[in-house]
C-alpha cells in the first residue's frame, strides 16, 4: 500500500513539472506564466494568507513551500499544486505511523479504534487530493476548494475522535500539519481564482 501512496505522489510531481515545462494549465495560469514572478512571491502569499485567515500559520507556509525548489521560480497556481503535493507527502507519511501504531499492542482500546478510524480517512484523503490536484490544472478551481475543504474536514474527524473520551491523540502534529498545508492550498487557490473576493472563505 505505501509503494502505491508513493506512485501517487510520483504521479503529482511529474504533472506539476509538466505544468511549469510546457505550460499546459488554464489560460489563466498561461497569462500569469509570461509575466515576471516577484522573487518573494512566497512570502507575499503566506503573509496574505495569515492575514486573511486566523487560522493559518504564516511561520508554517513561509518555511513548507521553499521545501520544494520549484517553489523559487514557479507563480501563484504552481505554489497551490506545491501546497496540495506537500499536503498529500504528509498524509502518506502519516499512514505509515498508523499502520505501524495499529500493530502496538499497548494502546487502548480507545486509541486503536481511532487509529482505525483514521486510517480509512487518510486513505480517502489520499485520492481527494489526487483529484483535486487534477481539476485545478483544469481549470475548474470552485471543485478543487470544495475538495481541499473536505480534507480538513477530514483531519478535524480524525483529531477529534481521540478527543472525545478526553483522550490525547498520537497524530496531533501529523493532523496539525496536513491541516495547515490544506488550508495553505485552498487559500492559494482562492486568491488564484479570477476576479476572487478579497477575503479567504474560511
Amino acid at each position: 500500500m505505501n509503494r502505491c501512496y508513493f506512485c501517487v505522489s510520483l504521479y503529482i510531481f511529474l504533472l506539476f513539472l509538466v505544468m511549469i515545462s510546457y505550460g499546459t494549465t488554464c489560460d489563466t495560469s498561461l497569462n500569469l506564466m509570461k509575466t515576471r514572478i516577484p522573487h518573494d512571491l512566497i512570502d507575499e502569499t503566506c503573509e496574505k494568507c495569515a492575514n486573511q485567515s486566523v487560522i493559518l500559520s504564516y511561520s508554517l507556509c513561509s518555511t513548507a513551500l521553499p521545501v520544494i525548489p520549484v517553489s523559487h521560480s514557479t507563480n501563484l497556481e504552481g505554489l497551490a499544486v506545491i501546497a496540495m503535493e506537500l499536503a498529500l507527502e504528509n498524509v502518506t507519511d502519516t499512514l505509515t505511523k498508523i499502520e505501524k501504531m495499529l500493530g502496538d499492542e499497548s494502546l487502548d482500546k480507545h486509541v486503536l479504534g481511532c487509529l482505525r478510524d483514521c486510517l480509512g480517512l487518510y486513505g480517502d484523503v489520499v485520492w481527494t487530493i489526487v483529484s483535486s490536484v487534477d481539476v485545478f490544472l483544469s481549470g475548474n478551481y470552485e471543485v478543487s476548494r470544495t475538495w481541499m475543504s473536505s480534507v480538513m474536514e477530514a483531519v478535524s474527524t480524525c483529531q477529534e475522535g481521540f478527543e472525545e473520551k478526553g483522550g490525547v491523540s498520537p497524530l496531533t502534529e501529523e493532523n496539525y500539519n496536513l491541516f495547515q498545508l490544506c488550508g495553505i492550498a485552498l487559500c492559494i487557490i482562492h486568491l488564484s481564482t479570477p476576479v476572487a473576493a478579497n477575503v479567504v472563505p474560511f
